[in-house]
């Protein structure tokens, strides 16, 4: 009895003792023999995912690690590359999926699915096409209990090999991602932001319904992220306004699940700077005082940031500078016109004139 290509292959964590009956195979076998002991060289020398990670012949790209929503499904972006001489020899492709361990001739329940068709334990379509390297697959329906490691074998002729060294986790929550609302630091009055509300999106052909208290026709669109996978976003393009200083902004994600959906929501204040507004003088007492008492004017204004305060006295030859605080006490020795501006980094507003009438 000799060793075959398959069986050799996928005991890669063996001593490399195990399999040096494929040195001693019978002549009929020589050439598959002396490929496999190649391979395995290249691939295995000692037992555990280490020996095999310095010199891959498999190399599976994803994202390494990956959340689901339970109930809902998971499109995986997975691409490979081959580096021995027997890929590419046949014209029939298989991806495989193993969980948990990825030596399935000694744990046969670890295989969940051929894309032959001759295995699909768990609900799993390679929808990329292995041809062309690209092993992209749908995880449908997924559960609590599907949270595991995965590994990715590719079959190709004589080329049978399983990336041991870059599984890829899969976790599975049931409750749905949070989405983030976007908008631009050091906002100010004037200014036109664009809003953003972005998803994490695990299937882009079933992406979630995201809803806000802005304009209902908001700029929707589904993108594909570095990474390969995707992120739902609506977009909003807003002139801001004193007014928008301290509103709340709220955006929803439903995502849809097996019977049903599940939603989850967030929400921003917006913090805006503006000038100075509604800046109004104020005299106490009021009315007419006497000769020699004292008067106090106040100015008062809504601004962020707050507003500094400047008091000016009206006289023929324009308005002289008198006081640079908000409260202006003085003793009242004659009549006179005075206003207050309130100003900050980005403007100032002129009070009315306050006239301050002395019984003399």
């Amino acid at each position: 009895m000799f060793c075959s290509l398959s069986e050799i292959l996928t005991k890669a964590d063996k001593q490399f003792s195990s399999f040096i009956c494929t040195i001693f195979s019978p002549m009929a076998a020589l050439s598959e023999n002396m490929v496999t002991v190649s391979m395995l060289l290249s691939v295995v020398f000692l037992p555990g995912d280490v020996a095999a990670c310095p010199d891959p012949i498999l190399i599976a790209n994803t994202p390494g690690w990956m959340e689901a929503l339970s109930g809902s499904c998971l499109q995986i972006p997975c691409s490979y590359s081959a580096t021995h001489y027997t890929y590419g020899q046949s014209n029939i492709y298989y991806g495989i999926w193993l969980k948990t361990n990825p030596y399935f001739v000694e744990n046969p329940s670890s295989l969940i699915f051929n894309s032959s068709g001759s295995v699909n334990i768990y609900p799993l379509e390679i929808t990329g096409n292995l041809r062309e390297k690209n092993c992209t697959t749908v995880f449908s329906d997924l559960k609590m209990r599907h949270k595991n490691k995965y590994y990715l074998r590719i079959e190709n002729g004589k080329f049978k090999a399983t990336d041991i060294c870059q599984p890829l986790h899969i976790t599975v929550k049931d409750s749905p991602w949070s989405p983030s609302i976007n908008v631009p630091s050091d906002l100010k009055e004037h200014q036109s932001v664009i809003v953003t509300c972005s998803a994490f999106t695990p299937c882009p052909h079933s992406p979630p319904q995201l809803t806000w208290n802005l304009q209902p026709d908001s700029f929707r669109q589904t993108e594909k992220n570095t990474d390969g996978t995707f992120t739902t976003k609506i977009q909003e393009t807003i002139t801001l306004s004193d007014t928008h200083d301290g509103y709340n902004i709220s955006c929803s994600a439903r995502y849809p699940v097996i019977g049903g959906s599940k939603t989850a929501g967030t929400e921003v204040t917006l913090s805006v700077s503006y000038a100075p507004r509604n800046t109004s003088a104020s005299i106490s007492p009021s009315g007419l005082v006497s000769a020699g008492s004292w008067v106090e004017l106040s100015c008062s204004s809504r601004a962020k940031p707050p507003p500094r305060f400047t008091w000016f006295r009206n006289n023929k030859d324009g308005a002289t500078n008198v006081s640079v605080d908000q409260v202006y006490n003085f003793n009242a020795t004659e009549g006179g016109e005075f206003h207050c501006v309130a100003s900050n980094d980005l403007g100032q507003q002129k009070s009315s004139v306050i006239l301050v009438n002395v019984n003399e």
